[in-house]
């Protein structure tokens, strides 16, 4: 049986060197995005644009006899957010909200 020594331990150290260059790319290249104007204006409006998109997104198909349930629901959870600003808070709110309301007074027998 031949000796594979050197070629198993030339495997293992370039999967090693690739493991190690693939994990500190991204810190290297954080240093020149820290200083970037549009990443820092994209910080700013990304966040509101990507809800707007995920609001629409998830409302296209809500049918007539949902907008009760969904409208007041969404309601809940723009005021929890603008009262208290909190994601977590609006988001598990709303949720909780339109549960129990699609559940219970608006339910469909």
């Amino acid at each position: 049986m031949p000796d594979h020594t050197g070629y198993v331990a030339a495997a293992v150290a370039v999967s090693a060197l690739v493991t190690w260059a693939l994990r500190a790319l991204p810190f290297a290249a954080l240093a020149p995005l820290r200083a970037s104007e549009t990443l820092r204006y994209l910080s700013v409006y990304m966040p509101v644009g990507v809800m707007v998109i995920l609001t629409v997104y998830t409302l296209r198909n809500v049918s007539l006899a949902d907008a009760a349930p969904v409208g007041l629901a969404l309601a809940a959870t723009l005021g929890l957010h603008l009262w208290r600003r909190n994601a977590v808070l609006s988001v598990l709110g709303g949720t909780a909200i339109h549960v129990a309301l699609a559940s219970t007074v608006f339910s469909h027998s």
